[in-house]
């Protein structure tokens, strides 16, 4: 037993170091391996990932902002878009006719100037001086003027009337358009027209009240000129010599 012992521990001993280079090249082999999987670092990946979702939410919020900024501007579009629909034409073309008529009155025209200048000479300027075809022409002309005047007034009665047809379609392409309209500006512009409108039904009605009254004071004027007219007559007439009979013969006979 003593002399085997000796033996076998020089053995171990030759062999000691080859295992010592052995475990040495194993750890060589394995210290790269555990260098690699120590470069992962999950806190700083986690920061990456939640600073990778906040750069994007920004972005989604620019986009977000941009599209709202672009609505903005559609919807400003809309409100500066001018109303497609028109009544002007319209209402000039019956505003004409109607001006139109007033300028067509007969006689005394609607003018300061021809009122004071007409009106003078057929209606204040009687006196019993005046011969008898004077006073019965001046009566004759305040005679037309009052016909002429109501029939003026005829005609204009007419032609409000007859605006209402195409009022009532202009009101209602009017009132269409402003419900449909895109934006504020063609509602406004749909509200001025119907304003206009109405300005023009106003016109309208200044127009039959004055050929109207036209009419009416014509009438009374002529109705005053009238009485004076007699008293010119009267007092023309009285200024003749008194009436003496005289003995008339009938039928050639002298004693019958």
């Amino acid at each position: 037993m003593g002399g085997g012992s000796p033996a076998r521990g020089r053995s171990v001993m030759r062999r000691f170091p080859i295992v010592l280079g052995m475990a040495g090249l194993f750890l060589i082999s394995i210290v790269p391996a555990h260098a690699q999987w120590a470069v992962f670092d999950s806190a700083n990946f986690g920061e990456n990932v939640l600073q990778a979702a906040r750069a994007l939410q920004q972005i989604d919020n620019q986009i977000t902002s941009l599209a709202n900024q672009a609505q903005m501007l559609v919807n400003q579009a809309k409100n500066l878009a001018t109303l497609p629909l028109s009544t002007l034409t319209t209402l000039q073309s019956t505003i004409a006719q109607t001006t139109s008529l007033l300028n067509q009155a007969q006689n005394i025209a609607y003018s300061v100037t021809a009122v004071e200048q007409q009106y003078q000479q057929a209606y204040t300027s009687i006196s019993s001086s005046m011969s008898d075809s004077a006073l019965f022409s001046q009566a004759q002309t305040r005679w037309q003027n009052a016909v002429g005047g109501f029939e003026d007034a005829l005609k204009m009665q007419a032609q409000a009337v007859g605006n209402i047809s195409s009022d009532s379609a202009s009101m209602s392409q009017l009132v269409s358009a402003s419900q449909s309209s895109a934006g504020a500006l063609q509602a406004a512009q749909a509200g001025n027209q119907l304003l206009a409108l109405q300005s023009r039904q106003l016109s309208d009605v200044i127009a039959v009240l004055s050929a109207n009254g036209r009419a009416t004071q014509l009438q009374q004027a002529r109705e005053a000129a009238a009485e004076a007219e007699g008293q010119a007559q009267y007092q023309h007439f009285s200024q003749h010599d008194s009436y003496t009979p005289t003995a008339i013969t009938m039928f050639g006979s002298s004693g019958n």
